[in-house]
């Protein structure tokens, strides 16, 4: 069944009003609170690569709060092991069993905060959950729930002591962006309510985690007509075929494109996708998933320069053929 313009036009009200709670704790950072959300709507996750002190763990917290969730926050440190991540299994001397003691992953919003400070083993403790919402343990498999959104952070300055993500896991990240630093209106405005040291504890809940859990069961039943879908697998063919880049825009990549742009859409107040989303979302969705030809970086090619000249080269369909 496909959205309905009266049911876009729900989830629009009802998106603004999810952003516009966050907000209150997140000051002036509306854009990136909405592709965050977006990003949990379809199921996906978020990496920031921010400085120290820009706002990380309070957006965190106050998605939680926003869809009456729960939220914890892992410290990533070179010492962390696989099962401070995910649990352990332990024997219980009065039961005489072995129970399962469910870790700091089993929560709706996981901040996985400097992420690259640990070993790719404890990394990858990350991979299956990310991908499948659930843990394996002992062979046993533990369903985390939904909604589940991790957000992971990187310091870009200090690399120090740090490990570099791998292909596979960037891959597995919807969303790259950065919160950044307030302007200067909004920075007094944070200043003036410092003495609140957790704006998120006062948040009201605006919707249920089942609530969130339909939201997206909805925005997936967006149409994307043919011809968009088109553009957004000519755009990864494009990526993949640029003489700068040694790996292009998985088929993850091209799949993750097209949930993110049905959520973009609804929260637009469409039930149909067009391709400004695509060219919208192209940048925060794909750029970490390039991985550039060493002489191509250091000449100076970034992988924001790739996607713009792919959006540049690739002609968009026409609006009208979108919503056909």
């Amino acid at each position: 069944m496909t959205m309905t313009p009266e049911q876009a036009a729900w989830f629009q009200g009802t998106f603004g009003r999810l952003v516009d709670n966050v907000d209150q704790a997140v000051m002036g950072k509306r854009e990136v609170v909405a592709l965050v959300l977006s990003a949990m709507l379809a199921e996906g996750h978020v990496l920031l690569e921010d400085a120290p002190g820009t706002g990380k763990t309070s957006l965190a917290k106050a998605l939680a709060a926003t869809v009456q969730g729960t939220s914890s926050r892992i410290q990533f440190t070179p010492d962390l092991l696989p099962s401070d991540v995910t649990g352990v299994t332990i024997y219980d001397q009065t039961n005489h069993r072995f129970e399962f003691h469910r870790g700091p992953v089993f929560a709706s919003i996981l901040l996985a905060d400097e992420i690259n400070r640990a070993s790719p083993k404890t990394q990858s403790a990350l991979l299956e959950v990310m991908e499948e919402s659930r843990v394996t343990v002992d062979g046993v498999a533990h369903e985390v729930g939904r909604p589940f959104l991790v957000i992971a952070t990187q310091n870009p300055i200090e690399q120090a002591g740090t490990y570099k993500l791998p292909e596979a896991q960037l891959d597995r990240f919807l969303v790259k962006t950065s919160i950044g630093y307030p302007d200067l209106a909004v920075a007094e405005r944070i200043l003036a309510g410092a003495a609140d040291r957790n704006p998120s504890a006062h948040l009201p809940a605006i919707i249920t985690t089942g609530a969130i859990a339909d939201m997206a069961d909805l925005a997936a039943t967006a149409h994307v007509e043919s011809a968009v879908l088109r553009y957004a697998a000519q755009l990864a063919e494009a990526t993949r075929e640029d003489p700068a880049t040694r790996l292009g825009v998985s088929v993850r990549g091209s799949l993750a494109m097209v949930r993110i742009a049905k959520v973009w859409a609804a929260a637009q107040g469409r039930h149909y996708v067009l391709p400004d989303d695509i060219k919208a979302l192209a940048r925060p969705v794909w750029t970490h998933r390039l991985v550039l030809d060493p002489e191509a970086e250091f000449s100076g090619t970034s992988a924001e320069t790739v996607v713009g000249r792919v959006l540049e080269s690739v002609a968009a369909p026409q609006a009208r053929a979108a919503v056909a």
